[in-house]
C-alpha cells in the first residue's frame, strides 16, 4: 500500500488525522483572486481607520450621528482585521490556527455581522427624528443617549450570538471531521430564526423608517418653494438643506449595506453540497464584506468634513497642539 503523499496533508506529521489538501489549481486567475481580496482586507482596515481617528480626534465632528458612524467603522475596521484574512485562510483550504481560534473567527464573524445590522438600524432611527422631528431632536438625540445604544448594541450583539453558538464554542472542532478543518453547523430552525431577527426584522424597520424619512423630506422641499414659506426659507433653508444632504449620504449608506446583505443572506437559504451553492455562498460571503470597504469611500464622496480631515492627516498638522479644534466643517 502507497503511504500518502505528505504534500497533500494540511499538517504531514499528522498522517491518519490530517485533511487532505484540496487540489491545487494555482494559476494566474488564483493567484490574482489572492492579490485582490488581499488588497481589499489592506484598503479596508486603512479607510476605516482613517474614519475612526478622525471621528475621535477633531471635537467638532463629536456629534450624536458621527457617534454612530464610528461605531460602524469600528466594526467595518474589525471586519478588514479579523474577517478578510480569516477567509482568505480558509480559501486556502486548511486551517491552521487551531479550534480556540476556529470559534472565535465565527464568533467574530456572527457578532460583527449583527453590530452592523444593529447600527444600521440606529442610524436610521436617528436620521428619522432629525428629519421628521427636526425641533425635538437636540433633546431627543444626545451624545450620551447614543452612546448607550451604541454600547446596548454591541453587547446584545456579543450575549445573543454566543448564546447561539454556545453548544459550538465548547467544543470548536465538533464538526471537524479532521485536522485542519474549520467548520460550523446550525440547525435549520435556529438559522430561520436567526434570519428573522437579524436581518429581515432589522430591514423592515430601516425601510419603514426611511420611507417616512423621504416623504417627510418631499413634504419639507415643497413648502420650502411654496409662497407661504417664503419668509421663514431664508432662516430655515440652510438648516433644512444640510439636513438633507446628511439624510442623502446615509441613505447611500443603507442602500449599499442592504445591496451588500442581500446575496449573503439569500446565499444562507440554498441547501449546501452543489459546487454552484458553495461558489454563492463564498461570493456573498466577500460581497459582504466588501460592504465594510465600501462605507468610507461614501464617506469621502459624500461629506466634506472627511475630506478636510484627511487633508490634515495627509500634511501631518493633525500632530500639532490644538489640531483637535480644527475648523473642519
Amino acid at each position: 500500500m502507497e503511504e500518502p503523499d505528505e504534500a497533500e496533508l494540511c499538517f504531514p506529521l499528522l498522517l491518519n488525522a490530517s485533511c487532505r489538501r484540496p487540489a491545487e489549481q494555482r494559476g494566474a486567475a488564483d493567484l490574482v483572486v489572492y492579490v485582490l481580496l488581499s488588497f481589499v482586507s489592506l484598503v479596508t482596515v486603512t479607510l476605516n481607520l482613517l474614519v475612526i481617528v478622525s471621528i475621535s480626534h477633531f471635537r467638532q465632528l463629536h456629534t450624536p450621528t458621527n457617534l454612530l458612524l464610528l461605531s460602524l467603522a469600528v466594526s467595518d475596521l474589525l471586519v478588514g482585521l479579523l474577517l478578510m484574512p480569516g477567509r482568505l485562510l480558509r480559501l486556502g483550504g486548511c486551517w491552521f490556527l487551531g479550534s480556540a481560534a476556529c470559534g472565535g473567527f465565527y464568533l467574530a464573524s456572527f457578532v460583527l455581522t449583527s453590530a452592523s445590522v444593529g447600527n444600521m438600524v440606529l442610524v436610521s432611527v436617528d436620521r428619522y427624528v432629525a428629519i421628521c422631528e427636526p425641533l425635538s431632536y437636540p433633546s431627543r438625540v444626545t451624545r450620551t443617549r447614543v452612546k448607550v445604544c451604541v454600547c446596548l448594541c454591541w453587547s446584545c450583539s456579543l450575549l445573543y450570538n454566543a448564546v447561539i453558538l454556545r453548544h459550538f464554542l465548547q467544543r470548536p472542532d465538533r464538526y471537524s471531521s479532521c485536522y485542519g478543518e474549520c467548520v460550523i453547523q446550525i440547525d435549520a430552525v435556529t438559522r430561520v430564526f436567526d434570519m428573522a431577527l437579524t436581518f429581515i426584522g432589522p430591514i423592515l424597520a430601516i425601510v419603514a423608517l426611511y420611507l417616512r424619512v423621504f416623504a417627510a423630506a418631499a413634504s419639507q422641499a415643497r413648502a420650502v418653494r411654496s409662497q407661504i414659506a417664503a419668509v421663514t426659507r431664508q432662516a430655515e433653508g440652510p438648516a433644512r438643506s444640510s439636513s438633507r444632504k446628511a439624510a442623502t449620504a446615509i441613505s447611500v449608506v443603507v442602500l449599499v449595506f442592504l445591496l451588500c446583505f442581500f446575496p449573503f443572506f439569500c446565499s444562507t437559504l440554498i441547501p449546501s453540497g452543489g459546487s454552484a451553492s458553495v461558489a454563492f455562498y463564498v461570493f456573498g460571503v466577500w460581497w459582504l464584506y466588501c460592504n465594510s470597504c465600501f462605507n468610507p469611500l461614501i464617506y469621502a464622496f459624500f461629506y466634506p468634513w472627511f475630506r478636510r480631515s484627511l487633508r490634515l492627516m495627509a500634511s501631518l498638522q493633525i500632530l500639532q497642539p490644538g489640531s483637535c479644534d480644527a475648523n473642519v466643517l
